[in-house]
């Protein structure tokens, strides 16, 4: 059944936060939330805005590793500020669009942000947003995926999209989550927005799931995937055929892969004098 306009996007709102948490956030997400806030708390940060928070698996580990910072935790989807203020209380939770923050100019003195700045329409405009909303001295800490071929979770998935669906296999992962692979292109927005990137590194994390059919359960309900896929014909189907190639590509589990994403650590430099000091 062809699945669209409100009520689609009312079946992806109220259901997705749930799948995302339970199968997607402890195999690809925690990884690299743990790395991330170990990287936050080393700065020692005391007023510490998280955009693009989702379900709050960042947000729950930096309240544990920074218990006297402030956290304030925003997301654009309300379903995901629902969800992750259940999840992590200790923050306060807010919806916010990145590109116009409803923050005053320098309240934080960290803006961390964990695979969501691909997810800006408009890049140089958050980054700038992010930049008033930091105080003097203030960093901005945030991480990107790697191009689609460096995860092997999501290079399953793919390949299982495009035999499932030959003629328009969804794309999104291949022009979303890992469409701003390119390291030279964030330094020069970052740059644009006035912000010095002081770190930059390429890393690679395994990613551990118990099942195969889990985790592609949770890509195919737990994110944009799941309209695109009830838009295109019988979901169960593509369901059945996509597990079939990420287990015949994986194993069925248990399966460790990689995953590799790129690491940005900005400071709040003069307009237009950002640059790179560490290669990828």
């Amino acid at each position: 059944m062809r699945v669209t306009g409100i009520n689609a996007d009312q079946r992806w709102s109220e259901s997705m936060p749930a799948a995302y948490e339970q199968y997607l956030v402890p195999v690809v997400f925690r990884p690299f939330a743990e790395e991330l806030t170990a990287r936050a708390a080393a700065l020692r940060p005391r007023r510490i805005l998280e955009l693009a928070a989702g379900t709050g698996v960042l947000t729950s580990s930096l309240l544990v590793a920074a218990p006297s910072a402030e956290v304030t935790a925003t997301d654009l989807n309300e379903a995901m500020v629902a969800f992750g203020s259940a999840r992590a209380p200790g923050a306060v939770w807010r919806q916010a669009d990145a590109q116009r923050l409803p923050f005053p100019n320098g309240g934080f003195d960290l803006v961390v942000c964990q695979f969501g700045v691909m997810f800006f329409p408009d890049r140089v405009a958050a980054f700038t947003e992010v930049r008033r909303v930091l105080a003097p001295g203030g960093r901005f800490l945030f991480n990107t995926w790697g191009p689609l071929g460096t995860h092997a979770f999501e290079v399953a998935l793919q390949a299982g999209l495009e035999r499932a669906l030959p003629v328009d296999p969804p794309r999104f992962f291949a022009t979303v989550p890992h469409g701003y692979a390119d390291p030279a292109v964030v330094v020069a927005d970052l740059a644009a927005a006035g912000f010095t990137v002081e770190e930059e590194q390429e890393l690679t994390l395994q990613g551990r799931a118990a099942s195969t059919a889990d985790l592609a359960t949770g890509y195919l309900t737990g994110t944009p995937v799941r309209a695109a896929v009830e838009e295109r014909g019988d979901g169960p189907a593509v369901r059945a055929t996509v597990i079939e190639e990420m287990t015949a590509r994986l194993g069925p589990g248990p399966v460790t892969a990689p995953m590799t994403a790129y690491v940005f650590r900005c400071s709040r430099g003069r307009s237009g004098t950002g640059r790179s000091c560490c290669g990828s």
